[in-house]
């Protein structure tokens, strides 16, 4: 049995089909005629996009609007005036146009990587689809298409790239295996889209398995078992059929209110990080946005957004989502998350360091600016401000001063905005746990980001594999953290909720009731099974979870005890 990530749920039952790379390999050279060397990219990029073009209307049908934009967002990437005129200035300077187009997206794709934040990484992605779909126009190479695969292949390939994707036919593909990828890479969501189970990530499975010989793939387990006896065949049959009523049931809790057993109403937010992610959050049913990551508005370009660019993305948010909650984290960035033209300074200990409120609170004009696109797009629809990294009163209290100061700016200019705006804070340090009390008399909301306060608490990078064991929200003081900032909200009177992946797990959700948490935040495709789990419990069963839990001394006890019972 080969391991991976679950990315695609469902079960797979077919036979492999290996996807080979093409080599794009180039001897880099001098050109003397440029302006010749110009025409011949210009050319490669009209033709990448007419076939770009022509991909995404193949997604378009096959999976509808949404997963065709990743394509069509290809096309605008290469059309961007940074990256294409970086590249022409590149090839005028007496480069050919392959080394050029390598050396610009070589520089984006380091970029992007180097954000541990994995929707972030995805650009990274793009970038990669991109060059190697215009290396291959100018190096005259034919890309693989996998259109013509028969009935029951399971795809496997190093990476399922969204060109490659346009080409397949659902009702022929059973499964897919990657040798990279997450649960947020393209090659996920277009699965997910496609409704095709897959795998990703599982190491060497290009060279470990062989074209025609038979596999399952079991996306919900992220597991692939090769060679299966008939006994396996029959067992992952059952579970797939298992899978599809499931998968209908669900569909019975589309349209409904988040309640639990005991009739507890809670409120049910998506996390996003575009504008255009807000249609997802709408179509997947969720109740609102509770995370608007911000930071992206700000990367994959040479400046810094304006106040108007940044006004108009929370405006079509607002807008989409039709007067639900809209909470808009004020730019996250240090740390993971770098942006080039800012010209941050390299630290030892960027976690640690000059990151998130920290940065923003030194560099008001940027702030400020935020704030106000944040406040001018609050007159349509309800919007929230949360400040991110919040570890001392005074940073929260310098935030709503510029608030406030941003208020009078837009009063004195008679712009229209929210005048009793919420302004909420991010909880995701261990000092923010410590001092939740004294944050819950100056905000007006809490919001747990599990990710980074397991992370702080546990002094463990959960990019590091020697401390991989330490890194989990079931770590004893991660639960009683989480515990004691969820008591200080509902004791000031204020909302709390958790934006972190933590929020869908089901052997996290009794807890999370029976600690009084009033907002879940989860990802679009995770909201109607969250609406379910949450239905299951009543209070006093939750109780008697959490206080079992609670006695614990170990994650493995905990971890143990709940698998047990969800």
């Amino acid at each position: 049995m080969l391991k991976g990530i679950a990315a695609s749920e469902g079960i797979g039952i077919g036979k492999v089909m290996i996807i080979e790379e093409t080599s794009l390999d180039y001897t880099p050279k001098t050109v003397t005629d440029t302006a010749a060397e110009l025409e011949r990219y210009k050319d490669a990029v009209e033709k990448f996009c007419a076939e770009t073009e022509e991909q995404a209307e193949a997604l378009r049908k096959s999976t509808g609007d949404k997963e065709a934009e990743i394509l069509m967002g290809h096309i605008q990437m290469i059309k961007d005036p940074f990256m294409g005129g970086s590249i022409e200035n590149l090839i005028e300077s007496g480069q050919c146009a392959e080394a050029a187009l390598d050396q610009q997206c070589n520089m984006f794709i380091d970029m992007f990587s180097q954000v541990e934040d994995e929707m972030t990484q995805q650009r990274a992605a793009d970038v990669k689809d991109i060059k190697a779909a215009m290396l291959a126009i100018l190096l005259g190479v034919k890309v693989v298409k996998i259109s013509d695969a028969p009935k029951g292949t399971v795809l496997v390939a190093k990476e399922v790239t969204p060109s490659m994707t346009a080409g397949i036919n659902k009702e022929n593909i059973v499964g897919i295996i990657t040798e990279t990828g997450s649960q947020t890479s393209h090659s996920a969501i277009l699965a997910r889209a496609l409704e095709i189970p897959a795998v990703l990530s599982v190491e060497n499975s290009t060279t470990t398995l062989s074209s025609g010989e038979q596999v399952i793939v079991d996306g919900s387990a992220g597991e692939v078992v090769t060679a299966p006896s008939e006994e396996q065949i029959n067992e992952y049959s059952a579970k797939r059929d298992a899978f599809l009523r499931e998968k209908r049931e669900l569909e019975n809790y589309r349209g409904k209110k988040t309640v639990s057993a005991s009739g507890d109403e809670y409120e049910l937010f998506c996390n996003i990080g575009t504008p255009k992610d807000a249609a997802k959050a709408m179509e997947a049913d969720g109740e609102g946005v509770g995370l608007f990551r911000t930071e992206f508005l700000f990367m994959d370009r040479n400046a810094l957004p304006t106040e108007d660019e940044q006004f108009e993305a929370y405006k079509q948010a607002a807008i989409v989502l039709k007067g639900k909650g809209l909470i808009i984290r004020t730019l996250d960035i240090g740390g993971d998350k770098e942006i080039p033209y800012l010209g941050l300074e390299k630290e030892e200990n960027p976690f640690m360091g000059f990151r998130a409120i920290r940065y923003c609170l030194k560099n008001r004009d940027l702030f400020k600016s935020q704030i106000k696109a944040i406040l001018r797009a609050s007159a349509f629809g309800d919007i929230r401000i949360m400040f991110p990294l919040i570890t001392a009163v005074e940073e929260l209290r310098a935030g709503k001063e510029l608030v406030e100061e941003a208020k009078a700016d837009l009063r004195a200019s008679k712009i229209e905005f929210d005048e009793n705006i919420k302004v909420g804070v991010m909880t995701e340090t261990a000092a923010s746990g410590v001092i939740a009390h004294m944050l819950a008399k100056e905000a007006d909301f809490f919001s747990i980001g599990t990710n980074d306060l397991t992370g702080y608490t546990m002094a463990a990078d959960r990019g590091n594999g020697d401390v991989a064991y330490l890194y989990s929200p079931f770590q004893p003081s991660v639960l009683m953290m989480i515990r004691r900032i969820i008591k200080c909200a509902n004791e000031a009177g204020i909302p709390v909720g958790m934006c972190g992946e933590a929020a869908a797990n089901p052997m996290m959700i009794p807890l999370l009731i029976s600690f009084g948490l009033t907002e879940f935040s989860v990802s679009a495709p995770s909201v109607l099974k969250v609406r379910k789990n949450i239905a299951k419990w009543t209070k006093e069963e939750a109780d008697k979870v959490a206080e079992t839990v609670m006695a614990m001394s170990t994650e493995a006890e905990i971890v143990d005890y709940l698998k047990g019972i969800v």
